[in-house]
């Protein structure tokens, strides 16, 4: 099947062949293989292919709507097995048996074209049908269908299930009708799909890996963090190990915030309504937030901080000779996340994140520009990520003079190719407020994650009328840049604890040091050790519990300690160590002022 067209892509459209209508030379052909738009029309299919199958196993089956999604596909929809039950994980094969059964029969994908009216009518003693059409505007109306498959669907579609060899149904979870909370809750059955095998198992030996780095896992088994029902959903309590790697991140962070030129700020958690107003918050996004009333006035907890930072460049009379002015907060936020999208640190309704705001003028933005690429560069590289950019230019609907824009927008270009990085555009994709860069980080796994910003925003400082004097005495409006390296310090942890499968870096590590004496005869060696790490910030645990030395030995090495070591007679009398390095898989004799320098030159190996 290698290069056989499966759809076309006309005016940055992708159009399957059932919708070309004959205007093939104007467009360009999508082939069977691994592209992102091939993959997106192969999983969409699978999504339909899955679905006939779960028809035909459980014939009184309703569906909702079925996507393609970022490595795969899913399909919503309500189904009871005879004996009454849900489907569940253990489903899964005989619904994929069934899926390769009638991919055997090699029916094409078939797209016919109604009124909505028309289709209301075919659909009216279907519940969930009605629901997806409520989303559709009047008009024409499509329905795919293969084989005894029939679902309201825009398409694009593969011209035939045959196309769909390879593919895999990965998990079932819930998924509440149309993400609202307060509705029912349908089945959600995730898969994915590739055009070759060899690309599905590539995938899947990933999926496993992801599995054995799953941050939730090893949080728990670091004891890093956990979640309780009592405390609510969302809402991560950080135990004594996991505050101590938070701690050692901030501290880091702060030190070489201070030394770029940035100044610590702190706005408060709740701010009076009239302030999310003016901000455009209440009206554009009060449905994320949470608001209280105080003395009878209403209050919105902050979901972001950057309101806060706006009062504290009111709080004084602003001259150009004062910018770019550059704060930063560890800001605790929250927001209103529902239940069904939350994920461990990935997705949490409280986080904390290393926010900054720079005010500056509009010919200023470059230089700061320049200044946070080269920060980002410097914290990814001590992280070991690499990382990709997006630029995204001004939407049709954007406030700011267009002579403005541009100057922003080509600030951002300038900088980025200043520093050789490649980046990508996303036309029209910038917020209202400003262009922006976004940064993708990935990991050891080759995932992708969305972490920091860059955002240039002309928004906030005219909502509050923020000004600076220039050199005639005049007033002009600032800049107001917004700048998240890491994002969250919840999401970063997570995919920091993935990304080096629980190995962090010595210098955040939440024990950096395991001391195992073998008797209590040297336990007070063991003590001095210790206390001497400690005042290096280093922290250390001596393992001297009851049990065999091995067995405190393993106990260390699956909190994935860094360092091991190791007192017996000879250490006490010869003052040194047997030091374990888990992660090296190296072992070696040191003296006690030999382990300190040691110690020393780790922990100054990253500089930010």
């Amino acid at each position: 099947m290698d290069r056989e067209i499966i759809a076309y892509k006309l005016n940055g459209e992708v159009i399957d062949t059932h919708s070309i209508n004959g205007r093939e030379k104007d467009a360009k052909p999508i082939y069977f293989d691994n592209s992102d738009e091939s993959l997106d029309v192969i999983r969409h299919s699978t999504a339909h292919l899955m679905a006939e199958a779960i028809l035909s196993l459980y014939p009184d089956a309703k569906f909702f709507v079925g996507p393609a999604i970022e490595d795969g596909f899913y399909y919503d929809f309500r189904a009871t097995k005879e004996d009454g039950q849900k489907i569940g994980e253990d489903d899964l094969k005989d619904i994929e048996k069934k899926m390769k059964e009638l991919i055997k029969a090699k029916n094409d994908f078939v797209k016919i074209n109604s009124t909505k009216a028309e289709v209301l009518a075919k659909f009216a003693n279907d519940d969930l049908k009605q629901e997806v059409l409520k989303r559709i505007p009047e008009g024409v109306v499509s329905i795919y269908t293969q084989g005894n498959f029939e679902d309201i669907c825009r398409g694009p579609h593969v011209p035939n299930t045959r196309f769909l060899q390879n593919f895999k149904l990965t998990r079932v979870a819930g998924a509440y009708l149309g993400g609202d909370e307060n509705r029912e809750m349908l089945t959600r059955i995730y898969g994915t799909a590739f055009a070759d095998k060899q690309s599905l198992n590539d995938h899947l030996k990933m999926l496993e890996e992801a599995k054995k780095r799953d941050h939730r896992k090893l949080g728990n088994e670091m004891k890093l963090f956990t979640f309780d029902e009592q405390v609510g959903a969302g809402l991560p309590i950080w135990l004594p190990n996991g505050a101590r790697l938070r701690s050692k991140l901030e501290h880091k962070l702060f030190g070489v915030h201070r030394r770029r030129g940035y100044q610590p700020v702190r706005g408060p958690e709740i701010l009076k309504a009239d302030a999310w107003k003016i901000s455009g918050h209440y009206d554009n996004y009060k449905e994320n937030m949470y608001f209280t009333q105080i003395d009878e006035q209403e209050y919105g907890i902050k979901p972001m901080n950057c309101v806060g930072h706006v009062k504290v460049y009111e709080s004084d009379i602003r001259s150009y000779r004062d910018l770019p002015l550059k704060f930063f907060e560890y800001g605790v936020v929250h927001r209103h996340e529902k239940s069904g999208v939350m994920h461990g640190l990935f997705r949490v309704r409280e986080f904390t994140q290393d926010d900054a705001h720079i005010f500056c003028a509009p010919h200023q933005i470059k230089e700061n520009v320049i200044e946070i690429l080269d920060f980002v560069n410097h914290i990814m590289k001590a992280f070991d990520f690499t990382y990709e950019m997006e630029i995204s230019t001004r939407p049709d609907k954007a406030i700011g003079d267009d002579s403005v824009w541009e100057v922003a927008t080509s600030a951002l270009k300038e900088a980025l190719d200043e520093h050789h990085l490649k980046y990508g555009i996303d036309e029209g994709g910038g917020a209202f407020y400003g262009p922006k860069i976004d940064i993708k980080i990935t990991d050891a796994l080759k995932r992708k994650w969305q972490c920091g910003t860059i955002q240039v925003d002309f928004n906030l400082p005219q909502r509050f009328d923020l000004t600076y004097i220039d050199e005639n005495n005049e007033k002009k409006r600032p800049v107001m840049i917004h700048r998240a390296i890491l994002g969250s310090f919840e999401r970063f942890i997570g995919i920091l604890i993935e990304h080096t499968a629980g190995e962090l870096p010595f210098f955040i590590a939440p024990t950096g040091v395991a001391i195992v004496p073998i008797s209590d005869s040297h336990f007070e060696y063991a003590k001095s050790i210790k206390k001497e790490l400690e005042n290096l910030g280093v922290d250390a645990e001596i393992y001297s519990k009851n049990e065999t030395l091995n067995k405190r030995i393993r106990t260390a090495e699956k909190a994935h300690i860094p360092y091991i070591i190791v007192l017996g007679d000879e250490e006490v009398s010869n003052k040194s160590v047997a030091l374990r390095d888990r992660r090296a898989r190296e072992q070696s004799n040191l003296s006690f002022d030999e382990f300190i320098k040691f110690i020393k030159e780790k922990l100054n190996e990253v500089d930010f």
